[in-house]
């Protein structure tokens, strides 16, 4: 609270009689709300592929600019729905140009969002070699060279296996990116990542983008008044990714284990809720 409010509320008080014990000063509220009831969301009750009105599939086999060594595939045996969750398993086995095969599940077109609040309930992979990842990217081209970071990222959960109980989440744009050691982000240690359900979850606004786990912040990116588009690049739509990589330039720093494989993340649901006008 400033001192500027800690001064109107002592003034308060002596022109008023003295506050009783239990009137305690509140603090300023956020003149951003979200909705509580979403807008858009998969809650995985049905069996089978996911839903190809909500999802689609990004493919490939050529590392994804991070030396990757899965191929992503839209083969049920990567990505399918049972028991009421998302299942995306990486498997051990020749696919393409690789000897992984995985899945990536994107909203792209299907679901797209500028702001809101962003719920995903889910249990990830274990072991070395794995990275399972939620996160966001933007949907259309607006600035800079027309592609990453300048377009910016969101990443609402990483997770790499050589390092268990570590939760990251991070912002990636042209200012701030790892790549030129500008990076804005912040981990977490968190136990139980690998056996027990999480929620991760991403707060975005016009001003900020916050990460959290279990409903407890972590990281928070505050969009200074100085900012433009390549520090804060956040004002467009951006869609959802769920993937679990294998190897790569962060997920392989340690090696890949080959005998923990298939591993899996599983999804409970993802729900959107916009932002909502108080």
């Amino acid at each position: 609270m400033s001192f500027h409010i800690l001064l109107e509320l002592a003034v308060a008080a002596v022109s008023t009689g003295c506050a009783q014990p239990s009137e305690k000063p509140q603090p300023a509220t956020s003149q951003y709300e979200f909705a509580t009831t979403p807008s858009w969301q998969d809650e995985f009750d049905y069996t089978g592929k996911p839903d190809a009105a909500k999802w689609s599939y990004d493919l490939g086999d050529h590392g994804w600019g991070n030396n990757e060594l899965e191929n992503y595939t839209n083969k049920i045996e990567n990505a399918k729905v049972e028991n009421g969750h998302l299942v995306i398993t990486a498997i051990k086995e020749p696919s393409g140009k690789q000897q992984y095969s995985s899945a990536r599940l994107v909203s792209k077109g299907k679901g797209d969002f500028t702001y809101g609040k962003f719920e995903i309930r889910a249990k990830l992979p274990k072991g070395r070699g794995t990275w399972p990842a939620i996160w966001m990217l933007a949907s259309g081209n607006s600035y800079g060279n027309k592609g990453w970071p300048d377009n910016g990222e969101i990443d609402i959960m990483e997770h790499v296996g050589f390092d268990q109980d570590r939760l990251h989440g991070n912002i990636h744009t042209k200012a701030f990116n790892h790549a030129i050691k500008t990076n804005k982000g912040n981990n977490i240690i968190v136990k139980g990542l690998s056996e027990n359900f999480h929620v991760y979850a991403c707060e975005w606004t016009p001003e900020a983008v916050t990460i959290l786990v279990d409903g407890n912040t972590y990281f928070t990116f505050k969009k200074e008044a100085t900012y433009q588009w390549p520090e804060w690049p956040f004002d467009k739509p951006f869609h959802l990714i769920l993937n679990v990589a294998v190897g790569g330039n962060w997920g392989g720093q340690k090696g890949v284990d080959d005998s923990v494989f298939p591993q899996k993340m599983e999804i409970d649901y993802v729900r959107v809720y916009p932002l909502a006008t108080k």
